[in-house]
């Protein structure tokens, strides 16, 4: 096997790399996930992830995970309504929506991030994640790497996986090529114990999701774990929005005046999102890779997911694509097919830039479909029609 007596180093400890462990740990290979949370009790940010037949679910299949999955996913959190920006309802399928089957290439179950990362963590060896790992630089030393990290010891390792996000430190080793700005801004909030705090939304959201449009903006809600809901306030601003803004990201106060200029048009019961909400509320401006990237395949140094491929949200591929990457990356690795490491992760590359550009393609046509005059309409018909 090429990994025999290699040691693996993955950066970051989200989906992605989590399920390359896991399956890397099946087929018996030397891993560690260097990870810069402090510990496995650090809050995980962001909605819930819908996980697909043929990529999320696939690679839970294979690393033997898919029973635990149906013993956590959300049921009914795939549920959807559609409204416009006075939260009149036109489209609902809480009525009609039967449970679905998984094996169902139409069924995306919902799971909170938390209790996927648990999954995958406690599916891991001991001593698998190193916490507290802030990745810093690395430099080559024999074959392979010298990592450093900011307060911790260096480690070495014969291969280096880059699962670190968009944010990639690992990806610079790999390429130049840099993401560009898609148009479109996010803000994220989360609300708490939202039945009791938020009863307008909790009762529109009804523990599924909402998709609002009007004016060429969206609000995107979602049912989380633990009575929670999260949502993404989302319009077409400047790429230094944030900055420019002049927006205190604590102070409601400042949000809501903000909000009522700028979603003039909506409806007050959206005031709710942003007086109940937590501070700070997250700026997420959103990026795309070009479509047409390409680099020279290094020996030992690879990535996956956003690292990988970031890309707009507006297709819900981004989790499935990075545990797809880590389902055709393991089985690259441990393949008796390939005479070296190089083209074995060389093959992975080809295949995963071409498919991780259709998807992004795709995710970037939704962003201007959902910010556009028509948005509503453009929904509404897509939906009713699946």
């Amino acid at each position: 096997m090429l990994l025999q007596n290699k040691k693996i180093a993955i950066i970051g400890g989200g989906p992605g790399g989590l399920t390359l462990a896991r399956l890397l740990q099946l087929k018996g290979a030397n891993v560690k996930v260097f990870e810069r949370d402090l510990n496995k009790n650090a809050r995980v940010q962001g909605s819930p992830l819908d996980l697909h037949e043929d990529s999320g679910l696939a690679a839970l299949r294979k690393a033997n995970l898919l029973d635990a999955f149906k013993n956590n996913f959300l049921q009914g959190a795939d549920k959807m309504v559609i409204v416009n920006e006075r939260s009149e309802i036109f489209f609902s399928d809480h009525e009609t929506k039967i449970h679905g089957n998984f094996g169902d290439q139409h069924f995306r179950p919902e799971i909170d991030r938390g209790a996927l990362r648990k999954i995958l963590l406690e599916s891991l060896q001991p001593e698998t994640i190193m916490w507290d790992s802030h990745f810093i630089s690395m430099e080559k030393q024999n074959e392979g790497w010298l990592l450093h990290f900011k307060n911790k010891k260096n480690a070495y390792a014969d291969i280096v996986i880059a699962a670190d996000g968009a944010n990639s430190k690992i990806r610079p080793y790999i390429t130049d090529i840099k993401p560009f700005y898609s148009g479109i801004t996010m803000l994220e909030g989360t609300i708490y114990d939202a039945e009791k705090s938020a009863p307008l939304i909790a009762t529109l959201l009804r523990g599924g999701k909402v998709m609002a449009f009007g004016n060429k903006k969206d609000i995107l809600l979602g049912q989380k774990a633990n009575g929670e809901i999260g949502f993404y306030i989302s319009f077409k601003a400047d790429e230094n929005w944030e900055a420019n803004s002049g927006l205190d990201f604590f102070n409601k106060t400042q949000l809501l005046k903000w909000f009522k200029k700028d979603y003039s048009e909506w409806s007050s019961i959206w005031y709710e999102l942003i007086e109940k909400a937590a501070t700070p509320f997250i700026p997420r401006p959103i990026y795309c890779m070009p479509l047409d990237q390409t680099w020279e395949t290094l020996p030992n140094v690879t990535m996956l997911g956003d690292a990988a491929h970031v890309m707009p949200p507006f297709a819900g591929e981004g989790v499935n694509m990075a545990m797809l990457d880590a389902l055709e990356l393991s089985d690259c690795l441990t393949s008796d097919k390939y005479n070296t490491l190089q083209e074995a992760i060389s093959f992975y590359e080809k295949k995963m830039q071409k498919r991780a550009a259709l998807i992004a393609e795709e995710s970037l046509d939704n962003g201007e479909r959902m910010h556009s005059e028509s948005a509503l309409n453009t929904m509404l018909e897509f939906f009713s029609g699946h």
